[in-house]
């Protein structure tokens, strides 16, 4: 299939409506019908303004980012989007192009790499 992976970077401890942005962005993809989406933790990063943020004991806690993500057709990415913008969330993405499935053993063939395949 066809379609779009769509990272958002939050801070760890942004909130929308008193929930974490994260958590948000995940039950608002899994109720628009998005079939999943994942948040990883970051270990270190920079942003914007270059200051180097790690994920370490006595760092102050939200100081470093979640990505959350999402494999999803043009129009949940463009839901997704629209959303967020409704709901004012400042937050960064990044949008790429993206072929996706699901590895059928149970086929003659393994899926192909091939463009237009």
């Amino acid at each position: 299939m066809q379609g779009s992976f769509l990272r958002f970077y939050v801070r760890e401890g942004q909130r929308h409506r008193g929930q974490v942005v994260w958590e948000w962005l995940l039950e608002t993809a899994n109720a628009l019908g998005v079939r999943g989406g994942s948040a990883f933790h970051a270990m270190a990063g920079f942003g914007r303004h270059h200051r180097l943020s790690e994920a370490k004991f006595f760092e102050l806690a939200g100081a470093v980012a979640v990505e959350v993500e999402f494999i999803v057709t043009d129009q949940e990415a463009q839901q997704l989007l629209s959303l967020v913008h409704q709901e004012k969330i400042p937050l960064f993405y990044s949008h790429i192009p993206a072929r996706f499935g699901v590895i059928d053993p149970e086929t003659a063939e393994p899926p192909s790499v091939a463009h237009g395949v």
